[in-house]
């Protein structure tokens, strides 16, 4: 073979290696579009699924004043129960209800009449289908108002039921009845609430409410399932801010209720909320005296500099960052202030014996309106 036939025959094979190269490249880019193009499909119909399932969880209606009476006969399945609930319009769709009682390992519906109605969600059904609240006016009913601390909730809860008031607050403190609470609350109760610095697990999770009870002398669990219901009702609006801001449920709740404490009638609670985060991103403690008089278990009108020196991971002018869990419960306008503050640059607040709030940047300002407000006036 000549020397030209060799060139000839090495350039033949480096041209072929070339265009097995070129079209190596180009099948690589075609997998990777596709391998793209699947990756974003299968995240479209997560995401669109998971949509689909917190829409149809939520009320057919929020604004329907409607009710209807619907009859649930003895032996009804979870399947017949959910298309009749959904031919009747009061839930969006029958399948939704079936896997959402399936994965809540709820359970236990009882036959009877009910009066129900679109504007409401189907956690709120699903409860009243297990406690049998049928056609019925109520036996009674709890107030629970905002701001309240587990000791005050089981003094309400033990007067409108005749049973003695420690009895029921050690039965909301007790370990094994709790952690039957968590398994039928995965998603509200978890172990945050067993942790060592934490001084009363539920406190701040009964959501501030009346509830309307229809038999007499209900058991403290049928009283906190109610209440737990309402809690898991309110939070899931919040899911995807919580999960945005990076907050869990109990450090959410732990937030809303320091809000809780600290406003006014006339107060701003976002700009409150703000106060709190801008001292934890300043690694400043919060200082705010609602925690240390809970850490004594004391209610007072005014804190003195002896109180500050209380030893307690609840005191928060000893400790940087939130205390150990929440210091009451928390209503929904704390909540919202918790998950959306205000963007401000203020560090300090002072509430004025008139109720008025006024917000300050520096330790000096502060100080002044304090003198201006507080000590000018004893």
């Amino acid at each position: 073979m000549t020397k030209e036939e060799k060139g000839t025959k090495k350039e033949v094979i480096r041209q072929k290696m070339l265009e097995q190269h070129h079209e190596a490249r180009i099948v690589r880019k075609i997998v990777l579009i596709i391998s793209i193009l699947l990756l974003l499909f299968i995240v479209l119909i997560g995401g669109g699924g998971y949509l689909y399932i917190q829409s149809a969880l939520k009320p057919v209606d929020s604004n329907s004043k409607k009710q209807k009476t619907l009859e649930i006969p003895l032996g009804s399945s979870v399947t017949g129960i959910g298309e009749k609930l959904e031919a009747n319009g009061i839930i969006k769709n029958a399948k939704v209800f079936k896997y959402y009682v399936k994965l809540k390992n709820e359970g236990g519906f009882m036959a009877g009449d009910y009066q129900l109605s679109p504007s409401m969600d189907v956690p709120e059904i699903v409860s009243r289908l297990k406690t049998g609240k049928v056609l019925a006016k109520a036996s009674f009913k709890i107030a629970v108002p905002e701001g309240k601390q587990l000791k005050e909730i089981a003094a309400i809860m033990a007067k409108a039921t005749n049973q003695n008031e420690d009895d029921v607050f050690n039965k909301l403190n007790d370990k094994e009845f709790i952690k039957t609470l968590m398994v039928k609350y995965p998603d509200v109760l978890t172990e945050e609430i067993f942790h060592s610095t934490v001084k009363y697990p539920l406190e701040g999770y009964l959501y501030p409410a009346t509830y309307p009870f229809y038999k007499p002398n209900p058991s403290v669990e049928e009283m906190v399932t109610a209440m737990l219901d309402k809690t898991r009702n309110v939070l899931v609006d919040y899911t995807e801010a919580s999960n945005e801001k990076k907050l869990s449920v109990h450090q959410l709740l732990t937030m809303a209720s320091l809000v809780e404490e600290e406003a006014t009638e006339k107060a701003d609670r976002k700009t409150i909320a703000s106060v709190f985060y801008n001292r934890i991103k300043k690694g400043m403690p919060l200082q705010t005296d609602p925690t240390v008089l809970y850490a004594q278990g004391k209610h007072k009108d005014k804190v003195l500099y002896e109180d500050l020196e209380v030893n307690s991971p609840y005191n928060t002018y000893k400790n940087t960052g939130l205390p150990p869990g929440p210091i009451s419960n928390a209503g929904k306008v704390s909540i919202e202030a918790a998950l959306d503050p205000a963007e401000t640059d203020y560090y300090y607040f002072l509430a004025t014996p008139e109720g008025d709030v006024i917000f300050t940047k520096t330790l000096d300002e502060h100080n002044q309106e304090k003198a201006k407000h507080i000590t000018n006036k004893k």
